[in-house]
């Protein structure tokens, strides 16, 4: 009998599945009493469990929410109460619209390095909150990282999907499937209890494979990978850049010789250029710059156009002097991403050789000599100056790229310098997610992501700007309502892989 509908406590009425793993399954409910969303975890019990045992789960599942219950911070789960059902825990936890790190990372593969450094940082800072109120994760892997709409990086299942040493947990699978994340001190000595540093080591496995696109001790079997942990040496990280060194730091077997919680926090929040506070409060963009005239003075005009909120594309603003083009009222920047807000890494092909078409898309070809998939059903829009736009059929979500002439070969300065101090001046509620560098298959590009508010709803952009082999300056834009920025980041993702380059 399906449990959709049944009233869980007198309180909690079950309204959809939501997830399932081997421990639980986690449902959508409606707190009936409080009249808000949240989400009710139900616990699975083998049937081969004795009754000592059943009792024992039943109680380091309380005793476990309840220290979770215990830390106050942005980037963990809260848990709001613990409650029977037919002689079975629940856990009843906020609800948080997301998705998991590990579905984006099934779906699109790896990510940019700052995107994966903006995550790390925020599982670091809730680790270092548990461990500072006592309690362990045991279980940090790419499926226990919620990736909010609104950009929030949440860490769940503290103490709940594993209990490290316990028969009944590895007869449930659970401790298989976690495998690639247990650090090689538990698989060498057998100890029954891990210390805060194997949480550590697990943040390491994950940020690697996020931002590689692969563990770095992956191998056929579950045995084979535990003893590739516990003896072998790793593939140095290509694609991670300034993250190498915290990965470095994470993943080193000595327990003792390994990268504290505090030092890796703050290598993270140096890598997405974001200082950490002992507080940490939520992160904000830093303010603009003032701006200054561009380097490079009058030239071609700029052009900037507005996807709105309203379902037009309204060209607008023309300004003197520079530069690349950012993407207006249809972009707002929170939180990822994910990946929602997720940010991936840049591929590394040469231009002559990009990945195949995905299903669903386009390869749509432009005037100026270069072509980039467009998914099935967008449409063409007509905008000044040439680029090449389309805009999905609810006409909310707009694609675009565009040869550029920036000023000077730099289009971070001239981002920090003019631009954003424009996109600011004309958006309301401009706020700044992350920009920095990047690379573009092998060359030095920008990367910039913000937030903003439409007409009537608020909107998240993101936009890459790099040159190609012959010097030719590309932007590559989107820019979509934030709560479905989920839904159409991959798009933007498939038309940076698979752009083909004027030759």
């Amino acid at each position: 009998m399906s449990d959709l509908g049944r009233l869980i406590a007198g309180r909690y009425r079950l309204a959809e599945r939501v997830g399932r793993g081997g421990m639980g399954t986690v449902w959508r409910a409606e707190d009936e009493l409080l009249g808000r969303h949240v989400a009710v975890k139900k616990l699975h019990v083998p049937p081969h469990l004795h009754d000592d045992e059943i009792q024992k789960l039943y109680e380091r599942t309380r005793r476990e929410a309840r220290s979770a219950a215990r830390i106050t911070h942005p980037h963990v789960i809260v848990v709001h109460d613990v409650v029977d059902d037919q002689g079975l825990p629940c856990i009843v936890m906020e609800y948080i619209p997301s998705v998991t790190l590990g579905d984006v990372l099934k779906r699109q593969g790896a990510l940019l390095p700052e995107e994966v450094a903006r995550i790390g940082r925020g599982v670091a800072a809730a680790l270092r909150a548990a461990h500072d109120a006592g309690v362990l994760h045991r279980d940090v892997k790419p499926a226990n990282v919620l990736l909010g709409h609104d950009g929030r990086i949440v860490l769940t299942d503290f103490g709940i999907a594993v209990e490290p040493g316990t028969p009944s947990l590895t007869r449930t699978g659970e401790l298989v499937g976690s495998i690639q994340y247990l650090a090689p001190e538990r698989l060498r000595s057998g100890i029954a209890e891990p210390g805060p540093a194997c949480d550590l080591w697990s943040l390491g496995a994950m940020l690697y494979q996020a931002v590689e696109g692969s563990h770095p001790f992956q191998r056929d079997t579950p045995i084979e990978t535990a003893y590739a942990i516990a003896t072998d040496a790793y593939e140095p990280p290509r694609n991670a850049g300034r993250l190498a060194p915290v990965i470095e730091g994470l993943l080193v077997k000595e327990p003792d010789r390994r990268m504290d919680v505090h030092k890796a926090e703050r290598l993270l929040g140096e890598t997405t250029g974001t200082r950490t506070v002992p507080v940490d409060p939520p992160t904000r963009p830093e303010p603009a710059p003032a701006p200054r005239a561009p380097a490079g003075g009058g030239g071609r005009a700029r052009r900037t156009v507005l996807w709105c909120a309203s379902a037009t594309v309204i060209a607008a603003l023309v300004t003197g002097g520079v530069l690349l083009w950012r993407g207006d009222g249809a972009a707002s920047t929170a939180g990822h991403p994910s990946q929602g807000n997720t940010a991936p890494r840049l591929p590394s092909p040469s231009p002559s050789a990009p990945p195949p078409l995905p299903d669903g898309y386009r390869l749509q070809t432009a005037g100026q000599g270069f072509s980039v998939p467009v998914p099935n059903g967008w449409k063409p829009k007509n905008v000044p100056g040439g680029e090449v736009a389309y805009v999905d059929p609810s006409r909310r979500v707009g694609l675009r790229v565009d040869v550029v002439e920036f000023a000077g070969s730099d289009p971070l300065r001239h981002w920090r310098e003019t631009e954003e101090a424009q996109t600011r001046r004309d958006n309301p509620g401009y706020e700044r997610v992350r920009m920095g560098p990047t690379t573009f298959r092998g060359r030095p590009a920008g990367y910039w992501e913000f937030t903003f508010h439409g007409q009537l709803r608020e909107f998240r952009a993101v936009e890459l700007a790099f040159a190609g082999a012959d010097g030719t300056q590309y932007v590559v834009y989107l820019s979509a309502p934030n709560a479905q920025w989920n839904e159409y980041r991959p798009v933007f993702d498939t038309a940076v892989k698979g752009i083909r380059l004027r030759e």
